[in-house]
């Protein structure tokens, strides 16, 4: 799919890096057909003594080799990046952008480009078990649309959406969505320690039993609400804790917020207020 291709960074970041690899790791290229273009020569010198990729700082050089560009820089350098882009993207090149709140028509306009994928990757892709939702213009070819799949999947999974609204939403839910969880995390363990144990034993509790309630909810298949209740005894403990929660209005709290981010999204990338449910 690669053959006689190269991949061109522009910007050697954490997620540019994570990238880098899964793609080198799962064999989809060699370091031969990867060059990242990045400000900062430190950077450059690790990521070439690291994966033995080809660097430079030189973003104009970089795009110019590539045949599929990835912008993982963040949101601030772009007005510096696009310029020195702009006229070395060919035609039959894709662009592909992962930078959080940065609209398809900014990238298409500020590169001259018109084949451009736009992703929202979140954090846990920095290991390889992110999820990233992505969509493409019109002029994105089928061969460009699978070349993306495959670099989107060595962040982990990936879900394509034919429309540029869905990546504002997967911003709230599943880009911020770690943010939520760690919070959720970090209650838990305060809680643990005001009722007695240490700081090391109630972090090791919490982190394994969101670890193992994940991997239990997605193999078993079944409704989250179905496996909430069959750990919900009637008069127990674990109905005690959602009655209080419940009470509190955690439900609520979570989908505003959730709706607040998505509105924030789209406030970002100075698109028009999307006209949704009122939550």
């Amino acid at each position: 799919m690669f053959t006689d291709q190269t991949i061109a960074f522009i910007g050697g970041g954490t997620m540019g890096e994570a990238m880098i690899r899964g793609l080198l790791s799962r064999g989809v290229v060699e370091p031969s057909q990867i060059i990242v273009a990045d400000p900062w020569q430190e950077r450059l010198d690790y990521l070439h003594e690291r994966h033995g990729i080809e660097v430079t700082k030189d973003n104009a050089a970089a795009a110019e080799v590539g045949q599929v560009v990835v912008f993982s820089i963040k949101p601030q350098s772009l007005p510096i990046v696009m310029p020195g882009v702009r006229g070395h993207l060919r035609r039959q090149d894709l662009l592909l952008s992962i930078i959080a709140g940065t609209p398809i028509k900014t990238l298409a306009d500020g590169t001259a480009h018109a084949a451009v994928v736009r992703a929202m990757p979140n954090t846990p892709a920095q290991i390889g078990q992110g999820i990233t939702v992505w969509t493409a213009t019109p002029e994105v070819s089928d061969l460009h649309k699978q070349q993306a799949q495959v670099i989107l999947h060595s962040l982990g999974e990936e879900v394509f959406v034919e429309e540029e609204i869905y990546l504002d939403m997967a911003t709230a839910l599943s880009g911020s969505g770690p943010g939520y969880v760690f919070m959720m995390m970090e209650a838990m363990i305060d809680a643990g320690v005001h009722m007695g144990f240490s700081r090391h034993i109630a972090t090791r509790l919490v982190t394994q039993t969101m670890l193992g309630s994940v991997a239990y909810a997605e193999q078993s298949g079944k409704h989250v609400a179905e496996l909430r209740n069959q750990v919900t005894s009637p008069g127990g403990t674990t109905a005690e804790a959602l009655y209080h929660m419940e009470k509190g209005g955690l439900r609520t709290v979570i989908s505003r917020g959730i709706w607040a981010a998505f509105q924030r999204s789209i406030s970002l990338g100075k698109g028009q207020a999307y006209k949704g449910p009122d939550v």
